[in-house]
């Protein structure tokens, strides 16, 4: 087995190629190896879904991926939301209804309500339950971040608005 496999990554718009280990997985490469500090390694079961990354468009765990998996792929992590130096509607919202406390969990919890948002960008209560099952907080309460995701839906609507002709 060779020692180290050669990867190209486009994370947050960005291109990166790397040598990695077959068996490193995605989060470590994300957090650690590229400095992308809001992919946390909570469980590291897939369990807590705060290694939660948009691989592709998709919700992944990346503490469940090796690297080598996401070869080729385009990556989007929290700090991608924000590359203009302006905070997202989403984590604005999350702030302004109080949708976290330690915040180790948020980063998961903003990138299932931003997928969901895309989808549907007025969803019930129950949507945003089920969207965000798989990411768990151990602190805040989840009346705060139902409130976040919905307030985010009133922002992102309001942005849309002022950018309709």
């Amino acid at each position: 087995m060779r020692d180290r496999i050669s990867i190209a990554l486009q994370v947050n718009g960005k291109p990166y190629r790397l040598e990695v280990e077959p068996r490193r997985l995605l989060a470590d490469v994300l957090r650690r190896d590229l400095g992308f500090t809001g992919v946390h390694l909570g469980c590291e079961h897939g369990v807590c879904g705060a290694c939660t990354v948009l691989l592709d468009g998709e919700l992944v765990r990346s503490c469940l991926m090796f690297a080598v998996q996401a070869d080729g792929c385009e990556i989007l992590t929290v700090e991608g939301l924000n590359a203009s130096g302006d905070l997202h509607p989403i984590q604005r919202a999350f702030i302004e209804e109080f949708g976290f406390q330690c915040g180790f969990c948020t980063p998961g919890m903003i990138l299932a309500a931003y997928r969901l948002l895309q989808e549907r960008p007025r969803p019930s209560a129950e949507e945003i339950r089920r969207a965000l099952a798989g990411n768990l907080c151990r602190c805040t309460g989840y009346a705060d971040i139902l409130r976040s995701v919905q307030r985010a839906a009133v922002l992102l609507a309001e942005a849309e608005e002022t950018r309709a002709p």
